[in-house]
């Protein structure tokens, strides 16, 4: 008998969704619902005054405020620019100019620290050379 319950309440679900309402795909936090749960709720209350819009969040257990945040986000998503094919190639091609650069610069950084670490080892080594003559010439 519950089975058959379930199965029912899924089909409910499937049949409300199709005909575009909100349907929570869980039990989650309003936050934490899909972003296409989201951007529904934004769309249907797009054109409520406050007074609407407070019974609408009332029956889907919402904040108004959550609601306003939502709709800023969505505005925002849509703000920034978005890049031709042109240009994302662009950027890539730059992007592996960069890559191969810093290859190079670290190439030459490592080749130039083994030079400075031979420099510093013959230098060292001078010196005890220069000190080993001298105590050579005085004894």
């Amino acid at each position: 008998m519950l089975i058959g319950a379930v199965i029912t309440l899924y089909k409910w679900r499937k049949t409300w969704r199709l005909q575009g309402e909100v349907v929570l795909a869980s039990q989650k936090e309003p936050d934490g619902w899909s972003a296409a749960d989201k951007f529904t709720v934004v769309l249907e209350t797009a054109g409520l005054n406050a007074t609407e819009l407070s019974a609408y969040c009332r029956e889907r257990g919402l904040f108004p405020e959550q609601v306003s945040r939502w709709r800023q986000t969505a505005q925002d998503a849509n703000a920034k620019p978005v890049l031709t094919m042109a240009e994302q190639k662009e950027l890539e091609r730059l992007r592996a100019q960069d890559q191969r650069e810093i290859k190079a610069l670290k190439k030459e950084l490592q080749r130039k620290e083994k030079a400075l670490a031979e420099a510093a080892a013959l230098l060292v080594l001078r010196k005890k050379w220069d000190a080993f003559c001298s105590e050579d010439a005085e004894g």
